[in-house]
């Protein structure tokens, strides 16, 4: 599994809702998953930002992609690149035909190693909905701990969690170890 980038025109073509113009821009195919209304607004603020920033592409959400089964499960990635604090923030979705397959916490492991193997990074965040039980169980795993809240204005109430923990074990469940970024 490997987080795949996207780039300005299949951003813009998602957030207009048009999968068809999105899959013939796109490094791998999509479903209508990635087409949704809801997930509109992310893509249409994804192709802001890279258009402001180009360097924001290599940092902002891309397709968690299945290279097996060859198959966009969903979408990962921070929400830019790191500032002056260093923090970084992650956010994931997984289509829900592909849930509880393991490809949140691959996404989650991939974007760990990412923020583990940059220098400028000192902490990541995450924020999650306070009912969405899968991913708080799944981020604690790797020692993100609450820090406070934060009302999002699509998605409500959040609780905002962070690891600052030695960068050895970032990409890892807690309580074990793994050699750096590959």
């Amino acid at each position: 599994m490997r987080i795949v980038a996207l780039n300005g025109p299949t951003f813009r073509a998602l957030a207009a809702g048009d999968l068809d113009t999105a899959n013939a821009t796109s490094p791998v195919p999509l479903s209508p998953y990635f087409a949704e209304p809801g997930l509109r607004g992310l893509w249409g603020m994804r192709a802001g930002q890279i258009e402001a920033d180009p360097r924001a592409l290599a940092w902002v959400t891309g397709v968690i992609w299945d290279e097996d089964r060859r198959l966009a499960a969903g979408g990962a990635g921070f929400h830019e690149p790191p500032g002056d604090t260093g923090t970084v923030e992650i956010g994931y979705g997984v289509d829900p035909v592909h849930q509880r397959r393991g490809y949140a916490r691959a996404a989650l492991e991939v974007l760990l190693r990412r923020a583990a193997g940059e220098p400028a990074v000192r902490a990541v965040r995450v924020s999650i909905s306070p009912d969405n039980t899968a991913s708080r169980r799944l981020t604690a795993q790797y020692g993100f701990v609450a820090v406070g809240e934060q009302i999002d204005d699509q998605d409500g109430l959040e609780i905002v969690y962070e690891i600052s923990s030695p960068r050895s074990t970032w990409g890892s469940p807690a309580g074990t170890s793994r050699p750096g970024p590959s």
